[in-house]
């Protein structure tokens, strides 16, 4: 096994995980060959998934898929995501090549000082500032595996959910240009292309699927960037399939969701659409996110399992062992089928990570209700004599992100006096209650701080005002229902795998320099034989290929 410490020269921390065929080559830059439509890049994002979860499950089960991956290919052990770790900044670094103050995506739901409420058709005289929730609360009908399409025949029928994601979004639930008077979707949204576009341009053919249809922002700013987008919504009602709640209540369920995509993957591999009855031929960059190891970290009971980890915050319990056991099965399926394909030695694959999980020890679990915060925020703010709440909207997991009604560095800087001041309430792993300090927060970026960290304009309308880094073990979050969260910047949340294993690899090399994950993005487009400066991200920060080794 050959180890290299190779600088990279990128900027931001990511995971992904490669398997595939047979003899390692370089990752280096070169002069671009002209795109191929016989090579093809599986990228694959198995969410919550920490490096030592790979490297334990490896040493533990030599013998498995995933150990043949690693065995094939090359192993990125420094991996990080970008801050906030969550899954939209996550998934839209590694397809950009950009951080959030490049991409303008810091999360799913945020806040935006210039667009208009959702609705609005009076754009002249209404206020500006809105919530810009690119969730399952952007669909037709959040409460159906299709998302309102109507299909009938669910859950069994998922696989005929158009690949036209867009198409499921309610205008009527997206934030307002005041310019045009017009929804905002998601593609829209985002400022840079994406390695789908790039590939779209050189006449290749893409696919991906995801957790909700809101993922249409992976189209890019053309909105045509994936040809077929299998997006069922994940939060949507889980008892067409005998369970209570959505698809993350119940690891079972979970699993059976990503079943779906894992099958819409093969089918794809196959030639044919995500759906399996059309033609299509392999896409050139084509995969899916899995959910499954994510509810296994943040349930603490599922199907009679305990979730998350062992005291020693490292050995996965038993819920998440045998989640990692289905993943084993279906990343051996996928990789099983390449191997069946007369391109099988031109496929490049790629296991990624959005996003890790913290905190990973059971002991250092402290669950916040933010609530009571924001509401002591909003009373002292009062009572220094302003009028109103100080604080228009919040985005809390492992991380504390405020946008506040004055966007000054005044209010910015009482907000930070008054959380590092305060200490709030919470409880640990076994519901007894405690106390943090500093309403649980170690760093408060405050105005122009926050525009620093990200390397962006206070002028930015979508950065919050304040962001908070938690505490280890810190979680927002009311009752007892989550032992870990993502979202945050915790070392945990972070580092993350990066394997890319390509056709032609026949062993193991590891690469120990620390590398982010956006670096995935210009490896799928020189894996392509594409220009990796077709994409703005890579132009803004200087985003490398992945070092060869």
């Amino acid at each position: 096994m050959k180890i290299t410490t190779k600088r990279a020269a990128a900027a931001v921390l990511g995971a992904a995980l490669a398997a595939g065929g047979a003899a390692t080559t370089a990752f280096a830059a070169g002069t671009p060959q002209k795109a191929n439509s016989d090579k093809h890049v599986l990228l694959l994002s198995v969410d919550g998934l920490h490096q030592s979860d790979l490297d334990w499950y490896v040493k533990n089960n030599p013998g498995s898929a995933i150990a043949n991956l690693v065995g094939h290919g090359t192993s990125y052990t420094d991996a990080q995501t970008p801050v906030p770790s969550d899954s939209f900044p996550g998934m839209v670094g590694q397809i950009t090549g950009g951080n959030p103050g490049t991409t303008g995506v810091y999360y799913d739901d945020t806040w935006n000082r210039k667009l208009l409420p959702a609705g609005t058709t009076d754009c002249a005289h209404t206020a500006p500032g809105a919530e810009v929730s690119y969730t399952e609360a952007a669909d037709k009908n959040p409460n159906a595996l299709d998302a309102g399409q109507g299909l009938a025949g669910l859950p069994g029928s998922i696989l005929q959910m158009t690949g036209n994601a867009a198409s499921l979004l309610d205008p009527a639930q997206l934030p307002v240009d005041p310019a045009t008077c017009k929804p905002v979707y998601p593609h829209q949204y985002l400022k840079v292309n994406t390695v789908f576009e790039v590939a779209k341009q050189a006449g290749l053919h893409t696919a991906w699927s995801d957790k909700h249809v809101a993922y249409e922002i992976l189209n890019g700013p053309s909105g045509a960037g994936v040809d077929d987008l299998f997006a069922p919504e994940i939060n949507s009602d889980a008892s067409i399939a005998g369970f209570k709640g959505d698809w993350t209540k119940d690891n079972l369920a979970t699993q059976q969701y990503d079943g779906y995509k894992v099958q819409a993957v093969l089918n794809e591999i196959n030639g044919k659409d995500h759906s399996g009855a059309a033609a299509a031929g392999e896409p050139a960059v084509f995969g899916m996110n899995f959910q499954t190891i994510s509810t296994a970290q943040k349930l603490p009971m599922s199907d009679g399992l305990k979730g998350g980890y062992l005291a020693d915050g490292v050995t996965p319990g038993p819920l998440l062992s045998k989640a990692l056991d289905y993943i084993d099965a279906k990343v051996g399926a996928m990789t099983a089928a390449i191997a069946q394909t007369p391109d099988a030695k031109k496929t490049t694959v790629i296991l990624s990570a959005k996003h890790g999980q913290s905190p990973m020890e059971p002991a250092a679990l402290k669950r916040v209700d933010d609530g009571p915060i924001i509401d002591g925020l909003n009373a002292a703010w009062r009572a220094a004599g302003h009028s109103g709440d100080v604080v228009a909207f919040s985005t809390d997991d492992d991380v504390m992100q405020l946008w506040l009604t004055e966007h000054t560095q005044m209010a910015a800087d009482f907000a930070k006096q008054y959380l590092l001041s305060h200490s709030a309430a919470g409880n640990d792993i076994n519901k007894a209650p405690l106390t943090v300090q500093a309403s649980g927060l170690t760093t408060v970026y405050a105005g122009q701080q926050v525009a620093d960290f990200f390397h962006t304009s206070a002028t930015d309308e979508r950065i919050p005002d304040i962001f908070g880094v938690v505490q280890h073990g810190v979680v927002y979050t009311g009752g007892h229902g989550k032992i870990a969260e993502h979202g945050g910047a915790d070392p945990q949340d972070r580092h993350v795998p990066i394997v890319v294993s390509q056709g032609t690899d026949s062993g193991a090399s590891i690469v120990t320099s620390s590398v982010e994950t956006t670096q995935i993005a210009p490896t799928i487009l020189r894996q392509l034989g594409l220009n990796v400066h077709d994409l703005q991200a890579v132009q803004i920060e200087g985003t490398q290929v992945l070092p060869q080794h």
